[in-house]
């Protein structure tokens, strides 16, 4: 019998007596058989009254008719924090003055049918009333600062919980571990 060891070895239980036999995987098979995931990126962004930033997909979009914040894929060879400017640059026509800072990851299992996503959630900090002027990409055709109180009645493309987690944690500069868009407890169990 072989129990597989975190370093990609193994090592020989069948005979206590015997010397453990260690073996290594090449490092490239051994990547293969490592999980796969899709990264995304996504920006809060608040106004001066505490609302979110939202955007409504268009019609023949995922998710069409729903609200989201703006983000989205990583681009092949691009960070979660390059993602996260470019998107909202490319979704929004907003040029982030400031470097956002993360506030949260989300691990869902399976998005769609394309497996396991990370979702990296980033603060773009506050905007000053009337300062802003939005451009939307053909992907959306609306947008809006939403109120968390306004939130129950808006049609989400995922959880109430997720984006009030994220408000605090933009408000409160802390950080939030979520999954399945559900806020985890320091002990790794939902709140």
């Amino acid at each position: 019998m072989l129990n597989q060891k975190p370093s990609g070895t193994t090592e020989s239980t069948d005979a206590p007596s015997e010397p453990a036999k260690t073996t290594w995987m090449p490092r490239e098979e051994w990547v293969k058989t490592q999980p796969q995931a899709l990264i995304a990126s996504c920006v809060v962004l608040l106004d001066q009254q505490g609302r979110m930033l939202m955007l409504r997909y268009a019609p023949g979009q995922p998710s069409a008719g729903s609200w989201w914040l703006p983000g989205g894929m990583l681009d092949h060879g691009e960070d979660p924090l390059t993602a996260a400017c470019r998107e909202m640059h490319e979704e929004t026509g907003i040029e982030m003055s400031s470097v956002p800072r993360l506030i949260g990851v989300d691990h869902r299992v399976n998005v769609g049918g394309t497996g396991p996503v990370l979702d990296c959630f980033f603060h773009g900090g506050t905007v000053a009333d009337g300062l802003l002027s939005i451009r939307l990409s053909p992907e959306h055709d609306q947008h809006a600062f939403l109120g968390l109180d306004e939130l129950n009645d808006t049609p989400l493309a995922e959880h109430v919980r997720t984006l009030e987690a994220l408000h605090t944690a933009a408000t409160t500069g802390t950080v939030v571990c979520l999954r399945e868009g559900q806020p985890l407890g320091p002990d790794g169990s939902p709140l």
